[in-house]
């Protein structure tokens, strides 16, 4: 799957402002080609990055059926089907349009906070069955429970689990897995500020947010570090210090919509129980921009 080193972007669902908060399927279709042209290597759809926990299943399929029809082959494309009910999963994966999807990216299950047997035999029920390759995603700041290194590993092993986007932040266990797993088993980074050190001991790139809003910058910065060329990254790298904290400092994806907003690509609108980011951190977000 070398079509998935590089830059992937956690695509936001844009939204029309208050009091609709429609969907806003042209500025969804601007932010595809923002980031297209941008140089980004794939898109990654219905993340939590794209609120997908507060859109319709008839939304989550207009969306998919927009960006494959607007994006038309120009990049890959990854889904996300992940939560913490097994057999409701197991239905989309059977249910689900996926003719044009590269691969599903699948969260480890929230709330729920399984043991790690669970964990395990959660994915490889999706992986037995899902028709496209399946990425890991551990994010334990939602979810409440952590992949380990040697339930990652373990994992790995099988043949329709090609990879795992790894937002524990623990480096070192990130390192463990690097160190360990098979070859051709993708380790990628679930956070932007971490991507360029990650490189350098075996991520093959990232899955962003504020790739959202600076596609060209990220995908320059993955592309040094791929390439070895950690000085010129890490300049890129330091260029994200200031900006990245706004980001998450009221939830995710609220500050990466406020510079879409301020960029003129979308409204800031989030829906409930995430509000729009407040005028105070947008002024903070304007200053740095």
């Amino acid at each position: 799957m070398d079509k998935l080193r590089g830059t992937g972007i956690a695509l936001i669902t844009p939204f029309t402002p208050a009091p609709d908060h429609a969907v806003d399927y042209a500025a969804l279709r601007r932010l595809l080609d923002f980031c297209i042209e941008g140089g980004v290597e794939y898109l990654v759809i219905n993340g939590t990055t794209a609120e997908s926990p507060t859109t319709t299943a008839e939304e989550k399929a207009e969306i998919l059926r927009v960006v494959k029809e607007h994006v038309a082959g120009r990049v890959p494309l990854v889904y996300g089907i992940g939560g913490n009910d097994t057999a409701g999963l197991e239905i989309l994966l059977r249910t689900t349009d996926l003719e044009g999807i590269d691969a599903i990216l699948s969260a480890s299950p929230a709330y729920n906070k399984p043991s790690q047997q669970g964990i395990i035999q959660h994915y490889l029920r999706l992986a037995d069955l899902s028709p496209l390759p399946i990425i890991l995603y551990n994010v334990p700041g939602r979810t409440s429970s952590n992949l380990t290194a040697d339930t990652t590993l373990r994992l790995a092993q099988h043949p329709n689990i090609i990879g795992i986007k790894e937002a524990s932040g623990n480096m070192e266990q990130c390192m463990a897995i690097a160190a360990r797993k098979p070859k051709d088993f993708l380790l990628i980074s679930g956070d932007d500020m971490l991507t360029t050190p990650m490189i350098s001991f075996g991520a093959v790139g990232v899955i962003s947010v504020l790739g959202n809003a600076f596609p060209k910058r990220m995908s320059d910065m993955t592309r040094y570090a791929l390439a070895g060329n950690y000085a010129e990254a890490t300049k890129l790298l330091f260029e994200f210090l200031p900006l990245n904290p706004l980001m998450y400092e009221e939830s995710n994806p609220v500050g990466v919509k406020a510079v879409l907003e301020a960029q003129g690509l979308c409204s800031a609108a989030a829906r409930l129980p995430l509000l729009e980011a407040t005028e105070g951190l947008k002024q903070r977000i304007q200053k740095l921009l």
